[in-house]
This record gives C-alpha cells, sequence and structure tokens, in this order.
C-alpha cells in the first residue's frame, strides 16, 4: 500500500474513533432530564456529568502525555479505546449516580489524551504542507459528533431509555478500536522524552502561551450561543423539535465543511488564516445576533454560525505544533496537550459566560459575549503575528553576522 492509501486509512481510523469519542462529552446534555429523574438528583447535579467530563480533559490531557510519552502509539490508542469503553460501559450499567460520574471520568480521561497524541499521529503521517489538512480530517470526526451524535444518542435514550445512550457510544467505541487495529500500522515514531518540567518550559515561552490563550479564547467564543442553541431554534426562531433534529444534522454538515476549508487555508500560513477565521466567526455572530428573532433568516445564522464555529481547531492545533517544535521541540506531545486542554478551557468558560446572561434573560444577547471573546482572541492574534516578525529579523541579522 503506498504512502497516500496508507495515510488516508489511519486518517479514517483517527476520524472514526474522534466521532465515538466526540459524541461522549455532551451525551448527558441531551438526556439529562432523564439522569435526574432516574438518580433523583437535581439539574444542577446533573451538570456534573459535562463539568467533571471536561475537568477530566483539562487536567487527564497533560498529565496522561507525560506518562505515555514514550508508550508505542497504536499499543496507547488501542488502550485509550479500550479505557473509553470500560467508562461507558460503567456509565450504562450504573447503579448509582456516583458511579455513572466515575465512568465519565474514565472516559475523559482515554478523550483528552486521545486527542493529543491523534493530532500528533495525523501530522506525522502526511506531508509537511499537509498537516493541517489531515489534523483537521482527525478533527471532523470530533466536530461532526458534537452535533449529530449527540442527537442521535439524545434520540435512542428518549426512545429506550438513557441507559442505551451509553450503550450507544460504547457501540461507536468498538467501531473505532477495531478500525485501530486494523487501519494504524505498528511502527509510528514516538516523541521525544519530557517530563512534568516541560510544562514550564511551554508556558514560560510567551509565543506558546499566547496561543493556549488565543486557542481558548477563539474556540470558546462559539460556546456561549452553542451551549443553547436548541433552546434558539425552537423559542427564539419557532422551529419544532423534530425540525431541529434535522437543522443539527445539516449544522453538523456546514461544521465539517468548515473544518475542512480551515485545514486547507491553514497548511501555509495558519496564523494569518487564524486571524481570518476568527473575523469571519465575529461576522456570523453578529449575524446570529441580528436574526435570532427570526424564523429563516435565523436558519440560515445558523448555518453560517456552523461554518465558522469549528473552522480554527485544525490550525489552533497545527500552529501550537510548529511553535513547540521551533521553541521546546521535546515537548511536542505536551504542548499538544495543554492545547487540548485549552480547547476545553475555552468550552468552559464560553458555557459559563453564556448560562449567567441566560440568568438574567440575556439569551439573545449571548453571541456579543462570544464576539467579546474573538475581540481579545484578535489582538493576541495581531501580538502573536508581531512577535514572530520580530524573531524572524533577528534570525536574519543572526545568519548574516555568522
Amino acid at each position: 500500500m503506498n504512502k497516500k492509501v496508507s495515510s488516508t486509512w489511519i486518517l479514517l481510523s483517527l476520524a472514526i474513533s474522534a466521532f465515538a469519542i466526540g459524541s461522549t462529552e455532551f451525551i448527558s446534555v441531551g438526556i439529562m432530564p432523564m439522569l435526574t429523574k432516574a438518580f433523583g438528583i437535581s439539574l444542577a447535579q446533573g451538570g456534573l456529568t459535562v463539568s467533571i467530563y471536561a475537568t477530566g480533559i483539562m487536567f487527564g490531557a497533560p498529565i496522561l502525555a507525560l506518562i505515555t510519552n514514550r508508550w508505542d502509539r497504536k499499543k496507547l490508542l488501542i488502550g485509550i479505546m479500550i479505557s473509553f469503553i470500560i467508562g461507558n460501559l460503567l456509565a450504562a450499567m450504573a447503579p448509582t449516580f456516583a458511579i455513572l460520574l466515575a465512568g465519565r471520568v474514565i472516559a475523559a480521561l482515554a478523550h483528552g489524551i486521545f486527542m493529543t497524541i491523534a493530532s500528533l499521529i495525523a501530522a506525522d503521517v502526511v506531508a509537511p504542507n499537509k498537516r493541517a489538512s489531515a489534523i483537521a480530517v482527525m478533527f471532523t470526526g470530533l466536530t461532526v459528533a458534537t452535533i449529530t451524535g449527540v442527537p442521535i444518542g439524545t434520540f435512542i435514550g428518549n426512545t429506550w431509555g438513557w441507559r442505551l445512550s451509553f450503550f450507544f457510544l460504547v457501540a461507536l467505541g468498538l467501531i473505532g478500536l477495531i478500525t485501530n487495529i486494523v487501519l494504524v500500522p505498528n511502527e509510528l515514531p514516538l516523541p521525544k522524552p519530557t517530563s512534568v518540567k516541560g510544562i514550564w518550559r511551554i508556558l514560560k515561552q510567551p509565543q506558546l502561551l499566547l496561543i493556549l490563550l488565543i486557542t481558548a479564547l477563539g474556540y470558546g467564543a462559539t460556546f456561549p450561543v452553542y451551549t443553547y442553541l436548541t433552546t434558539i431554534l425552537n423559542k427564539n426562531m419557532g422551529w419544532s423539535q423534530g425540525a431541529i433534529v434535522i437543522i443539527l444534522i445539516v449544522y453538523g454538515a456546514a461544521v465539517a465543511v468548515g473544518n475542512t476549508l480551515g485545514g486547507r487555508w491553514a497548511n501555509k500560513r495558519p496564523l494569518l488564516a487564524l486571524l481570518k477565521m476568527f473575523v469571519g466567526l465575529g461576522v456570523a455572530l453578529i449575524v446570529m445576533k441580528f436574526a435570532m428573532n427570526s424564523h429563516f433568516l435565523g436558519l440560515l445564522a445558523v448555518l453560517l454560525l456552523g461554518l465558522f464555529a469549528f473552522m480554527n481547531v485544525p490550525g489552533l492545533q497545527l500552529y501550537i505544533v510548529q511553535l513547540a517544535e521551533k521553541y521546546t521541540p521535546n515537548e511536542v506531545p505536551l504542548a499538544s496537550a495543554l492545547n487540548i486542554s485549552a480547547f476545553n478551557v475555552g468550552i468552559t468558560l464560553g458555557s459559563t459566560v453564556g448560562g449567567q446572561m441566560v440568568a438574567n434573560s440575556q439569551l439573545t444577547n449571548t453571541p456579543w459575549a462570544g464576539i467579546a471573546m474573538l475581540v481579545v482572541g484578535i489582538i493576541l492574534i495581531w501580538a502573536l503575528m508581531k512577535m514572530e516578525v520580530s524573531v524572524a529579523k533577528t534570525e536574519d541579522l543572526d545568519l548574516e553576522n555568522c
């Protein structure tokens, strides 16, 4: 099998696993009423199924990246998918809410380390000028799952009970496990050794710290609105529950298109591409703000938001890898892991700010929260671009003096 074909199969396997893992993070949102009723808990307690999961990713990704840094990549992928299956199986069979949360933590740890190493594998198996596109293929599984996997899991839960929603995730995990066993080659390159001190070496590097902040702000800017998208479609735009399921699937298709385009545009000059994508997302949020109470114009605004919502993901992940290769070459997997954490910091920040606004009857103003996050992100991108130009000039002077 030639390199092009083999890399295609590897990326397909990673995308399938990412779809399984991506379907898990927000599955409990769709089945929350069933969970609160089944375990006799409050809505706030039920929210722990989301917040604990995000926390597990935030802290688990860098810690597990350190522990597994020198492990065989294929064996690690297989171990991750087995852990993912066990976590969801535990949740599906949980007799108590505490055990369900334990299952969520196990699945979250698998999620964090998978996204860390899968993006590195995706970048390694293609030509250098295709790295962002390869990462985009892998992340497409995650982003489409966020929109389509969750409605499917919710439909299963509403029809056959919440436990079947988690068994659905187990089935997806088994498919991911099989594809990893069959399609991923045995000898993938190992990263260089690293240690916990690597976290400090990354955070004290201004460029790396800036891109982590940019990731949290740029990715999180969608979530003040996205967290309440179903409510907006129903109460503000007047779409029925049946129509919303179809709209979310079409939204998922828009996400996939945007993710693919974002990967292509970020292949050569990722930072400049990210700047343009942030501006595009800002425009989409402005359109959403002014079309939020309109039936058909609102629908177009939602689809435009889907196009730009996760377009920045491949570029953000590629650029931190490029910066780490340049400034902290021994910490590339750890930098990738910290960026995965930053994505989840963005989710937490965006959804929390949106939640505060909704609590104060400001649902229609949630796009402004995302725009504010983007403005700060754009300022940081501008600062990073200036910093990189300065570094390039210094390097040119050093070459002239040699």
